[in-house]
């Protein structure tokens, strides 16, 4: 089997946070239109937009994958082969599909766009990833249920021509490779059409068939069940694994994530890729890496089904709620080198002479003392208590623009 460097896929659920993923290491980002995707709460790209996010994009040398994958019904299949020329227009260079109906159009009216299969569409198995290939399909997305080992044969059983794709970090669900009717069921709002009411992590009561208006406690503890609640996937540890297994792309979920999360684990993942594939035999997953990661907000970590059945490491049974360890504070805007500032815009309130951490494009990572805060005036101040109120600090030091600003979380 030949070996080839992982592609680092990242979302990109807005223009802020496609700037971040490209500035922070993306081979590639995956977006979507206004139409016909999975997260229809995110901002997503106007047909004005995507041409200029997929400029800025390649621009950096970095591909752009749109996602098309709904399950449409007959009038949205009806208005898909306008949108796909859209996008086939507009430059994308591949698009995400999960309905066999629209992967056959995404052949007619988006010739120019590879076609990725979604893992909506659960593919467990070489005779399902081959039978996608066969059809047209450059990649797969493969299932999250996948084990490692599971993976290693579906590589050695298809075409070497057919890249594999998987997730390596974020946010997991508990159906089956996301396909749930429970939100649909129970709000209305269906996850298979982008609108997912999370309703895995709600809490639940019990409730008996004669006394309906009654509910009874369902308690794991004193702040309820949490029987659905799946950890999220971090695979850190792992990277040469899926490497060795002949993963052509390592997907990052997250286009509803804050910039903070995309910059922050897109960096890590980066350094782990460039450090395997540079020096196998000296790599060494580092504690930076592993406490970058804890950063940002985030449900315990598990590692999925990579090494079997997650079974008690895949579930939270104690809680819904998220956890980091320090707080994003602010963004650097630009530096002034004649001056020695830099321009920074406020993300949470920060004040004269705090040190903060700071974490630039290029993966460096060190203190901050904020020093000779200044307004948009140039008046001195001794705080920025507004919401996204633009100050500059003194800094011998150039700070990257889209460097991060952070302050650690004091429980």
């Amino acid at each position: 089997m030949d070996r080839r460097k992982p592609e680092l896929l990242c979302p990109a659920g807005d223009m802020e946070k496609l700037r971040m993923a490209v500035a922070y290491g993306a081979d590639a980002v995956y977006l979507a239109g206004t139409s016909f995707g999975m997260r229809s709460f995110t901002a997503n790209f106007t047909p004005d937009e995507l041409p200029q996010a997929i400029k800025l994009a390649h621009d950096a040398g970095v591909k752009v994958h749109c996602t098309v994958n709904i399950m449409p019904r007959n009038d949205e299949a009806a208005a898909l082969p306008a949108y796909l020329e859209q996008l086939d227009a507009a430059g994308v260079d591949a698009l995400i599909l999960a309905d066999l109906g629209a992967f056959r159009m995404a052949g007619k009216y988006a010739p120019h766009c590879q076609r990725h299969v979604s893992t909506q569409q659960s593919v467990a198995n070489y005779a399902c990833a081959q039978s996608w290939f066969d059809l047209g399909a450059s990649r797969v997305v493969l299932a999250r249920e996948l084990s490692l080992q599971e993976i290693i044969d579906i590589r050695e059983r298809v075409s070497p021509e057919l890249e594999l794709e998987t997730f390596c970090h974020g946010a997991m669900c508990v159906s089956y490779s996301g396909r749930c009717l429970l939100s649909s069921y129970l709000t209305g709002r269906d996850g298979n059409r982008g609108a997912c009411a999370q309703a895995c992590r709600w809490e639940y009561s019990l409730i008996e068939k004669n006394r309906s208006d009654e509910g009874f406690d369902i308690e794991e503890d004193e702040r309820g069940t949490y029987v659905m609640n799946s950890k999220d996937l971090c695979l850190i540890d792992h990277i040469p694994d899926l490497i060795e297994a002949g993963i052509c792309s390592l997907k990052i979920e997250g286009r509803m994530k804050s910039i903070h999360y995309v910059a922050t684990v897109v960096s890590v993942y980066r350094k782990a890729i460039d450090a395997y594939w540079n020096d196998p035999k000296k790599y060494q997953v580092t504690d930076e890496w592993r406490q970058e990661l804890e950063k940002v907000s985030h449900r315990p970590y598990t590692k999925g089904f990579a090494f079997g059945k997650p079974g008690s490491d895949g579930q939270v049974y104690t809680t819904s709620s998220y956890e980091q360890t320090h707080d994003f504070v602010g963004i650097v805007l630009a530096y002034d080198a004649d001056a020695k500032r830099a321009y920074i815009e406020q993300r949470n309130n920060v004040k004269n002479g705090e040190v903060l951490e700071l974490l630039m494009p290029d993966g460096e990572l060190f203190p901050l003392t904020l020093e000779d805060m200044r307004n948009a005036d140039g008046e001195s101040i001794d705080c920025a208590p507004h919401a996204q109120q633009k100050f500059s600090i003194v800094s011998d030091r150039a700070l990257m623009p889209d460097s991060l600003l952070r302050r650690k979380v004091i429980c």
